[in-house]
């Protein structure tokens, strides 16, 4: 079999723990705030990556490879196997950024655990994230408030739904939607749009995957999340956060500008249901809040680390060096993130931001105040400039791949 790895580079960095260090699966800005994490701490950091990456270009990384396909779960697992051989990073800890590397490396768990630590929960945990259907259908039992959705099989089945509109089509399963389309969902506006972009998602997302669901009101305003390092029935570390604007503007698939905040409520539900599934290691939870009723509703759990994650560190939670030292066995001490720091996207947020104040929905003096008070951003950082240089460069590639 042709070997998977394409390139390999290694800068130099000093070495801790007689070189274990991480290997982060995805090189975008969340896997560049992963290796920053450790590699401020003088750890080693690979990245692995099948697009072109930013990551590779931070001077804490001390190895990128590569690889020709991270979607297939088999060729994952098989490239990762073979990175690790060749550069010898036995015991080193996994870091995925994505939903299906959660599931390809949960899935294969044992295997990989003979060469690598492997934080991420095994199947019977990370199941009840990966499929929205178990999702919400765990919520419903633990009593934790959902938006009204439905789970048609047939064109047929979208007659049964009595709810008014608009409503949204989503995936059960992100990737088998999310790849295609750019996009978290599709909003309907009626039931002729419900059936014309139901019958359209059918044609590449499998049977009994599309979910019809209450588009609840608002913009991104609306959106809260819960994140955590969780261990035992207990985050050690934790965060809650109001995700201000994301991108695109109506159902965002990615947050553009974030504030840690202090919100109880939602804090209960999220380790009501992490206890449920007996969850270990880094997670975000997003809640929406319902002005119809002034519920927060589960919408996703994200058994990974989350865009914004970088915000935990600035926040005086660093989430991935945290998961770091318990996997190390080092004691790790409990933290909890401060109130009213900020995170932001520059590369996506300046075009949310631009049509906000066109469409009057942010003056001119709040939205220039938001991006010069910030206190971190996704990718630039004076110390570590080179990534947002090459960002800057790859944005047509980044439109052209991820719609943005």
């Amino acid at each position: 079999m042709n070997s998977p790895v394409h390139e390999v580079t290694e800068p130099t960095l000093p070495r801790r723990l007689n070189g274990v260090g991480g290997v982060v699966i995805g090189g975008d800005y969340q896997g560049l705030g992963i290796a920053r994490s450790l590699g401020r701490r003088g750890f080693p950091v690979c990245v692995i990556d099948d697009e072109h990456s930013i990551a590779r270009y931070s001077r804490y990384v001390t190895h990128f490879v590569r690889v020709k396909n991270l979607r297939d779960e088999q060729e994952t697992i098989t490239a990762v196997l073979d990175v690790g051989r060749r550069l010898k990073l036995q015991d080193w800890i996994l870091y995925p950024t994505r939903d299906e590397t959660v599931a390809a490396f949960s899935r294969h768990k044992e295997i990989l655990s003979r060469w690598f630590r492997v934080p991420t929960a095994g199947w019977d945990t990370v199941k009840w994230a990966w499929d929205k259907r178990n999702t919400y259908k765990l919520a419903r039992e633990l009593g934790i408030l959902i938006p009204r959705t439905w789970f048609p099989q047939t064109v047929e089945d979208l007659g049964q739904i009595d709810a008014a509109f608009p409503l949204i089509i989503k995936p059960a399963i992100k990737e088998h939607f999310v790849y295609t389309t750019k996009a978290k969902a599709w909003r309907a506006d009626s039931r002729e749009e419900l059936i014309s972009r139901f019958i359209d998602a059918s044609s590449f997302v499998p049977a009994g995957e599309l979910m019809i669901q209450d588009l609840i009101p608002g913009g991104s305003g609306q959106q809260y999340g819960y994140c955590a390092f969780f261990k035992a029935g207990r985050a050690i570390g934790a965060m809650t956060t109001h995700n201000i604007r994301s991108h695109p503007p109506q159902l965002g698939r990615s947050s553009s500008f974030v504030e840690s905040i202090d919100l109880p409520v939602i804090e209960q539900s999220a380790q009501q249901f992490l206890r449920a599934i007996n969850y270990y290691g880094l997670v975000e939870i997003e809640f929406r809040l319902d002005p119809r009723d002034g519920h927060y509703k589960l919408l996703d759990v994200n058994a990974r680390t989350w865009g914004y994650h970088a915000l935990g560190a600035a926040a005086g939670v660093d989430f991935s060096r945290m998961l770091f030292e318990d996997q190390i066995g080092e004691n790790v001490q409990p933290a909890r993130a401060r109130p009213g720091i900020s995170w932001i996207r520059l590369a996506t947020d300046f075009p949310v931001g631009i049509l906000s104040v066109l469409g009057r929905q942010s003056s001119p003096w709040a939205y220039l105040k938001s991006i010069t008070t910030f206190n971190i951003e996704s990718v630039f950082s004076f110390q570590d400039p080179l990534p947002s240089v090459v960002e800057t460069a790859l944005i047509p590639y980044l439109f052209y791949k991820r719609g943005y």
